[in-house]
């Protein structure tokens, strides 16, 4: 069904646009193909060896749309364009022999070099840093075994549960084609349109609507392997294992708002941050935590393990913190490094192993596969920032961009004129073997009946928010589906939303002017042509806990300073035990402290003496700090006639942020929030150091929010 919309219509109605977004199953003779012209069957699920098994090499379809996908663009990245990076350490804090024979987790005196990369997945090389959108966060970890990539995000579940899925996702989030717009967003009709045909993705677009998507830094962010991992030991045990980075510098977000400022003041502002922390050695640090499910109780819970939609909550199996990742030196050449680097899920050591994940599965043929197109052929593993600690010797010769010059006659195994060289190496001697696992079974396009339960985690992700996190997803929801023009994918949206939670259904409904109605089953979505869809149907087992506080970002506050940005507001005559006491106090507890003033230079104290501006108010910008003091004396009177300082200290307020003053700067704080009697919650105006580092922990006081005098 087309629909010409540039048809006029009478009083600006057009009576098609009810049925633009409508979903429908009459083909009107129009079918999937592939690129030779053979008509698709089932386009949701790639070909396994049994609902639960690994995906077959021979999956021709898979192969083609994820190879087509793979090369659409170069140079840049066709997701996670946009990235920044470091390098770092890897220390262990406990041997993990009983699970792993890998060695770099069994050796607490080595420090393992690592180097990681952080992204956007959505927009373009060029694009800000700070849209809502799921951020890459990848390590690779330089071992004496070879390289070993952990290749995740910062979000625990993904949007798909199927690889061949991947690039109808990826074009459904980037911009829509006929006129690229909009960049590096989500809030548009085609992404929506998709997501609300395929409900298995309802448990990461609640994580995408939460603050997860909004991170303060980088440096306050988790990460997440997503997929169910094996760790093998020495006697050829399986466990299963999920891995978390969680950071030290507690898990923070921003307000939705000031990310819509930031991305116009400072494109850069979470590389900008990344980088200056490092330079100035505040050194982010995350440990490394994992969750260790025993082999045999792999069909032991309500949730599929296999599933990359689904996360283990943390108050069934805990996580287990075996070691700690610092990043302690910026790259010397941004494209040589952070650009250049080559990540991919299937570069593994002795002891770490897959399972059928069968977005996993796919992820090992596509990594390769980008490598190649982007980085200019097979030879991408010599680059030096790709380059292993041990040497490698192999018989794969020449090709674009080879390096690395070996000297012989002998480029093939098995040979004598080598002498036999390069050996096959022994388990013994640290070779790789796969894990033994049995296959028995049909070779077949289907998933697992416990794939099906698209909506008992969303449900437990929001029921576990706070009271301010909630509203910030039911703002987030409102504000994404009232971009999309098309009815009836809001309404699709609204309707999958009261299979969640009703309240939040009504509330979002509200805004869009809908009412939320009971979804049709089954569901469309991972259906195939001729699925037989009782096996569709929504998986019976239920989650048996109703909340799980380890998902709200409340819970997860440090008890430091370290690190958090504080402008100290000033201007010429400002008391110098005032102005010098709060600087040093906040510089001794590892704050980054920048002092701003109306204009560049120095700034003189009352006594005489002068400190150096950082910025000035010409140009910096109240969103890109966490907090805000004002330091009182003389330079009130200047500060008082300055609309940039008062503006700046309005919108920290507006942003919920903590911020203090000097006694004798209670009158300027009044004259910047005028309608807030002070001092307020979050507001302290005595002047005591430790009362703004305790509002600083807290990172916000959200309730500010519902204030209808809070400044815009």
């Amino acid at each position: 069904m087309k629909i010409n919309e540039s048809e006029p219509f009478e009083n600006g109605a057009n009576p098609k646009q009810e049925q633009l977004g409508k979903f429908t199953t009459d083909n009107n003779g129009e079918f999937l193909t592939t690129d030779q012209g053979l008509k698709i069957n089932d386009d949701q699920n790639s070909l396994k060896t049994g609902e639960r098994g690994a995906t077959l090499l021979e999956d021709f379809i898979l192969r083609e749309k994820i190879t087509h996908f793979d090369h659409e663009r170069i140079p840049e990245r066709i997701v996670h364009a946009r990235g920044s990076g470091a390098h770092g350490v890897f220390e262990l804090y406990k041997p993990m022999g009983k699970y792993t024979k890998a060695k770099f987790l069994n050796n607490t005196s080595i420090k393992t070099p690592v180097f990681a990369r952080f992204s956007t997945v959505a927009g373009f090389r060029g694009s800000t840093d700070v849209p809502r959108d799921v951020r890459g966060f990848a390590v690779k970890f330089y071992t004496e075994e070879g390289n070993y990539d952990l290749v995740g995000n910062n979000m625990p579940v993904f949007f798909i549960q199927d690889a061949t899925k991947f690039p109808d996702l990826v074009h459904a989030v980037k911009p829509e084609p006929h006129n690229e717009i909009p960049q590096a967003a989500s809030a548009h009709d085609t992404f929506w349109d998709f997501i609300s045909l395929m409900p298995e993705a309802m448990h990461n677009v609640m994580w995408l609507m939460s603050d997860r998507a909004i991170p303060r830094s980088l440096r306050t962010m988790e990460g997440f392997g997503i997929h169910t991992f094996r760790f093998i030991n020495d006697e050829g045990k399986s466990h299963f294992v999920k891995f978390h980075w969680k950071p030290k510098q507690g898990v923070l977000g921003l307000a939705w708002d000031e990310a819509q400022r930031i991305a116009g003041k400072d494109t850069d502002f979470h590389r900008r941050d990344l980088w200056e922390a490092i330079d100035e050695g505040h050194f982010p640090e995350w440990e490394l935590g994992v969750q260790i499910v025993p082999q045999e109780d792999e069909h032991k819970y309500p949730f599929d393990l296999l599933d990359p939609t689904k996360l283990i909550p943390e108050e069934i199996i805990p996580v287990e913190i075996i070691g700690k990742m610092t990043l302690n030196r910026n790259p010397d050449n941004f494209f040589a490094e952070t650009e250049q680097i080559a990540f991919h899920p299937g570069h593994l050591v002795p002891g770490i192993d897959f399972t059928n994940d069968p977005l996993l599965q796919g992820r090992l043929f596509s990594y390769t596969d980008t490598q190649i197109s982007r980085l200019g052929g097979p030879n991408f593993h010599e680059i030096p920032i790709n380059k292993s600690i041990p040497e490698v010797t192999n018989n794969q010769r020449d090709g674009m961009h080879r390096m690395q010059i070996v000297k012989g006659k002998v480029s093939y195994n098995p040979n004598s004129m080598g002498g036999g060289c390069p050996f096959q190496a022994k388990i013994a001697e640290g070779g790789f073997n796969s894990f033994e696992e049995r296959i028995d079974s049909k070779k077949i396009r289907m998933r697992s009946n416990s794939f099906f339960d698209h909506f008992s985690q969303p449900e437990l992700f929001y029921k576990s928010m706070t009271d301010n996190e909630k509203r910030h997803i039911q703002n987030a929801f409102s504000f994404e589906l009232g971009k999309v023009k098309i009815v009836p994918i809001r309404q699709r949206m609204v309707n999958m939303l009261l299979e969640i939670d009703e309240g939040l259904a009504k509330i979002v409904g509200d805004n869009l002017g809908l009412i939320p109605a009971k979804l049709p089953q089954p569901i469309t979505g991972s259906i195939p042509a001729d699925g037989n869809l009782e096996h569709y149907h929504s998986f019976k087992e239920k989650l048996t806990i109703k909340d799980a506080p380890s998902l709200s970002m409340s819970n997860k506050l440090v008890n430091d300073i370290k690190a958090r940005r504080i402008a100290l507001i000033t201007a010429n005559g400002v008391n110098d035990e005032a102005f010098t006491k709060i600087k040093k106090g906040l510089c001794d507890l590892d704050a980054m402290v920048a002092v701003i003033a109306p204009k560049h230079g120095f700034v003189t104290t009352k006594s005489g003496d002068q400190y150096p501006i950082d910025e000035s108010l010409l140009t910096a910008a109240s969103v890109v700090f966490d907090a805000v003091y004002v330091a009182g004396g003389d330079d009130l009177k200047t500060l008082l006639g300055n609309a940039d300082a008062l503006h700046f200290v309005a919108e920290a307020f507006k942003h919920c942020k903590p911020i203090a003053c000097d006694s004798d700067a209670k009158e300027f704080l009044q004259k910047a929030i005028p309608k807030i009697k002070l001092p307020a919650k979050g507001v302290s105006t005595n002047g005591k150091l430790e009362d703004f580092v305790k509002d600083i922990q807290q990172h916000r006081f959200w309730d500010r929010e519902n204030n209808p005098v809070v400044p815009a």
